[in-house]
Formats: structure tokens, C-alpha cells, sequence
């Protein structure tokens, strides 16, 4: 279920460095950096609140003035009007959420990108990747080839909706789904939100592993910002109304200079208001927002996602734990290989699937078999600080453990449980290898606590599913539903500060 469609790490050119992770020094950064676009993103809630600060200082003054000297009060007008030559939509603060209405937050406008910048790269998808085409990965609307050897691991009614997905086809998957979203609209005049279909990983994706230039790597953003830039409605807002998704990590797109990996989309000054969806976000930038990546079930009805987690419930989970990843020989004390080598010594409580080569590729069911039979499941971090294999292991309602808190709690938290005990395990990875043992720690929580935490991520799994249907899944809500929701309620929230 860990599609592998792109290169692995080690046949990167030496030219290009790995997509930067920060830690202390590159977070000091980022939150100086966030500092900076919350002031510019919020110039008149900082106007308002100067002039508090000034009438303060007005009225300590006054203290020590005659009593026949007044100081007059004043307010900020509350109907500001930014540009009168466009309309804003009606009311756009107002929550009629209890009224029932659906688009209680909010519409969405979707632009009509020229062809460049979408449609011609999926079309053009057999370029995508310098080693074969991606055209499998990027078919049936981004979903893939339908799943084939599932016979015996999932129920029969529920295999035409498998599929082999690939982690970075979610531009292509919210493309589809906005398109026949109930809160779209097509008059931009009545909008709250405005969707940018670029499909940014795709454009990015087949240089990041050639020698190719910086130029190269940032020209369809650079284009794509041109042109948007050219329309009335981010400039009336200067982008904190325009949201995109964003295929890939937030790492693919923060090149900081042109020997470095990636493109420098997310620092382009255009780009600085506009919220991304990405699979992995950085943490200290507000306009990052973390969503599920794609697993290979996409439900037809709100019927097949009761069927199946009714089927995960009631499993009979012969093993203890279980990890699929692949160690990294070349890195020292590479953590994967210690988590492979921990299981391996506890054979009769862990299963272990070493994904060297192309054993976890897209199209195999051996990782869904073994998530399905575990009761937990090892999630260190992959090649950046998140996983595909997260939403696997918690899809087959395995119980999934952590070894780095900005895995899943930084990351998605519009998709998860508030609390990470409720649903998961932490262990510190500097405690694993100085020899903690992982079966020790998990065969302390009882079968009632070890219930319960399932029963959590089964609750949960329509969140971080994407269901098939283009208009959802009737009223219950899937991943693309709760990231549409929250970006809207986040919008309304920037209204209601206006």
C-alpha cells in the first residue's frame, strides 16, 4: 500500500540536496518568518490594534491634564471598503450553521486555469518521471488502477473500491471533487473562497531528480502567479481568500537557494497569503495546512464505510505489532533499521515487512494484510517527517506508534482526535535506541485500553478517507469535506477579524 512510483532517495544526483526538515535554528526561522506574514496578512487587525495602544496612552496622558480637557474617543470604521469597483460576498461573517444551511461558511469560486498548469500535465503524464510513466498512478481521476489480489483480505462487496493510489495524486483527486462541490458557485462575486487547481506536484515532481536548473523548477509557479495576479480577486484580498492543493510535501516547495532541492513556489511573493493543502506541512507557517495523504479505499456510499469498519472492528489481531519500512544502509544508526531489527528479535509478537527494492509498491495487498491483523503498528518517520503508511495502518484500524511527535500531532490535527493517547502511542525514538523494548511497552496497555483506542480511529476513518463520488459521500463527510470545511470556517474567521 506505500506506492513507490517516484525514485527512492539513494538515486537522487548528488547536486541536489534532500528537502530541508528544520529543527532549532530553521524554527526560529520559520516562526520569525510566520510573525512577519501574520502582520502583513493582517494589516488592518494590526491598525486596530495600534490605535487601541495609542488611546491608552492618550488616556494615562489625560489623567494628568485639567479636568476641562477632554479626550474624544474614536472608533475604527466597521464597513471598510477596499476596492469599490468589486463586490464582496453578503454577509460573509454571519454563521448560520444551526440554520442548516450547508455553505454556511462560505462559496467556493473554482478558476479556470489554462490548460498549462493542470490538464496538460496529467495528460502529459507518461513525462512525469524520468524512470516510466506515471500514467497508472494518475488514472480513474487520481485514484489509480483498480486493486487487484484483495481476494480473502478485504470483503468481496467492498474490492471495487480499492485502488492502487499514489501518495501524490491528491491535486488531481481534489480537482475532481471541488468541481461538483455543493458550495461551489460559478459567480465570483459570490464567493468567499477562490480554488486554485494548479497542480503543483506534478510540476515539480520530474525535476526533482534530474539535473535540471532553478528555472526549471519554479517556472509553472512563476507562470501560474503571473497570470493570477492578472485577476481582480486576489488582489482585492492580496491572496488570503485563495486557497490550492499542494501534492506534495511543503519541503518540495521551500527552496531557499538554487543548489538546493526543489522549487521556491511557497516563498514567491505571490504566494505568501494563499493558504496550501499539502500531505506534510510546516508547522510554524499558518498558511500550511496538513491533509490525509490518499490510501487505496475511495467509498461509494456512506454504506461501504460502515461495512468496513465494521469489518476492521471485528478482526481477529493475532499479532502484537507489526512494521513495514525499509532501512537505510547508508545513513548511521539508521532508526528504521533498528525498528526492523526489534522486531525481528520478537518474532512470535511482531510481523516485519522489509520494503527494500519495490515490495511496498503500489499494488500490494501484503502491507493491508499485515496492518489488519496487528494491533499496532510502527510509524517513525519516512523520508521527510510523515508517512503514507500512517492512514494504511489506521485504515485497517491498527493502532499506530510514534516516535516523532511531528509525524501525525502537528501535522493533521482538522482530521484526527485531539488527544494523540486517545488513538495512539508515543515512544521517545532516543529511548528505543538506547534499548527500550517497543514489545514491552505496547503489552502494557490492556485489551480494554487497546479497544478503546481502535474504536477512536474507527470513528474516525471517514475523515481521512477520500470517497469516490465527486459530490461525497450524502452527509457524511470524507477527508476532502473537512479540509473544504475547515478552510472556509478559516476565511469566515478572517472576515469576522476584518
Amino acid at each position: 500500500m506505500l506506492p513507490s512510483s517516484e525514485s527512492p532517495p539513494h538515486l537522487q544526483p548528488q547536486s541536489l540536496k534532500r528537502p530541508k526538515t528544520p529543527d532549532s535554528a530553521d524554527r526560529k526561522k520559520a516562526a520569525l518568518y510566520s510573525i512577519h506574514v501574520y502582520i502583513s496578512t493582517h494589516p488592518i487587525a494590526w491598525l486596530i490594534f495600534s490605535i487601541l495602544i495609542l488611546q491608552l496612552l492618550l488616556l494615562f496622558m489625560a489623567r494628568s491634564l485639567p479636568a476641562s480637557f477632554s479626550v474624544r474617543h474614536w472608533s475604527f470604521p466597521s464597513n471598510l471598503v477596499i476596492d469599490n469597483s468589486l463586490s464582496f460576498p453578503s454577509n460573509p461573517v454571519i454563521d448560520n450553521s444551526s440554520s442548516g444551511d450547508p455553505c454556511s461558511s462560505g462559496k467556493v469560486y473554482v478558476y479556470d486555469l489554462p490548460p498549462m498548469f493542470n490538464r496538460e500535465l496529467s495528460d502529459n503524464c507518461q513525462d512525469l518521471n524520468p524512470w516510466g510513466s506515471r500514467c497508472n498512478a494518475l488514472a480513474n481521476g487520481g485514484f489509480g488502477q483498480r486493486a487487484a489480489g484483495l481476494d480473502g483480505i478485504v470483503p468481496k462487496s467492498l474490492i471495487h473500491s480499492w485502488y492502487w493510489t499514489d501518495q501524490f495524486a491528491s491535486e488531481i483527486i481534489f480537482h475532481n471533487r471541488i468541481l461538483g462541490h455543493r458550495c461551489r458557485t460559478l459567480d465570483p462575486n459570490s464567493a468567499s473562497a477562490f480554488y486554485l487547481p494548479f497542480y503543483a506536484g506534478l510540476a515539480v515532481g520530474k525535476y526533482l531528480w534530474t539535473h535540471s536548473n532553478s528555472q526549471e523548477r519554479d517556472f509553472h509557479c512563476e507562470m501560474l502567479l503571473k497570470w493570477v495576479r492578472q485577476q481582480p480577486f486576489l488582489n482585492r484580498s492580496d491572496g488570503w481568500d485563495h486557497f490550492m492543493m499542494m501534492g506534495r510535501i511543503t519541503w518540495d516547495f521551500r527552496r531557499s537557494k538554487d543548489g538546493d532541492w526543489g522549487s521556491s513556489c511557497i516563498y514567491l511573493p505571490a504566494m505568501r497569503n494563499i493558504t496550501r493543502l499539502l500531505i506534510e506541512r510546516n508547522p510554524w507557517d499558518y498558511f500550511d495546512v496538513g491533509v490525509p495523504y490518499p490510501t487505496g479505499f475511495h467509498p461509494k456510499t456512506q454504506s461501504e464505510v460502515r461495512q468496513w469498519q465494521e469489518f476492521v472492528r471485528s478482526r481477529n489481531r493475532k499479532t502484537l505489532f507489526c512494521f513495514a519500512g525499509a532501512a537505510r544502509q547508508t545513513i548511521k544508526n539508521d532508526f528504521r533499521g533498528i525498528l526492523l531489527q526489534q522486531c525481528r528479535d520478537e518474532s512470535d509478537s511482531c510481523r516485519s515487512l522489509d520494503c527494500a527494492g519495490s515490495r511496498c509498491s503500489n499494488g500490494s495487498s501484503a502491507i493491508l494484510e499485515m496492518f489488519l491483523e496487528s494491533d499496532f503498528c510502527l510509524q517513525p518517520r519516512g523520508d521527510s517527517f510523515t508517512r503514507r503508511s500512517i492512514f494504511d495502518c489506521m485504515l485497517a484500524g491498527s493502532i499506530p506508534v510514534f516516535f516523532w511527535k511531528r509525524t501525525a500531532y502537528y501535522q493533521y490535527e482538522w482530521f484526527l482526535p485531539g488527544e494523540p493517547k486517545s488513538y495512539s502511542v508515543f515512544i521517545d525514538r532516543n529511548e528505543v535506541k538506547n534499548g527500550t523494548s517497543i514489545r514491552r511497552v505496547l503489552e502494557r496497555f490492556s485489551r480494554e485500553e487497546v479497544k478503546r483506542m481502535r474504536e477512536m480511529i474507527i470513528d474516525f476513518i471517514p475523515k481521512f478517507v477520500y470517497a469516490e463520488p465527486n459530490e461525497g459521500l450524502e452527509s457524511m463527510k470524507d477527508a476532502f469535506d473537512v479540509a473544504i470545511d475547515g478552510v472556509l470556517k478559516r476565511f469566515r474567521e478572517q472576515w469576522y477579524k476584518w
